[in-house]
């Protein structure tokens, strides 16, 4: 199990067998700061940036592993 912080700017934890949902928990923790930024606060849209980096490094490591998972199975 991952002890990986799900705040906004926090790294994404590698792939395993609960980073789908840590993938769903950075995409629930940006959305507050998404709308922030829809409506013009300019300090959530720099939060938002990050999360996104956030969110497609758990995505690559999700896709990573699935990759591994299909080359290994017989």
């Amino acid at each position: 199990m991952s002890n990986a912080p799900t705040t906004p700017g926090a790294s994404p934890a590698p792939a395993g067998p609960d980073a789908f949902e840590e993938l769903e928990k950075l995409v629930a923790a940006a959305k507050e700061d998404y709308q922030k930024a829809v409506g013009g606060n300019k300090a959530a849209g720099t939060r938002v940036r990050k999360s996104m980096q956030d969110i497609k490094q758990q995505a690559q490591n999700i896709r990573v592993k699935v990759l591994e998972t299909r080359s290994t199975t017989p």
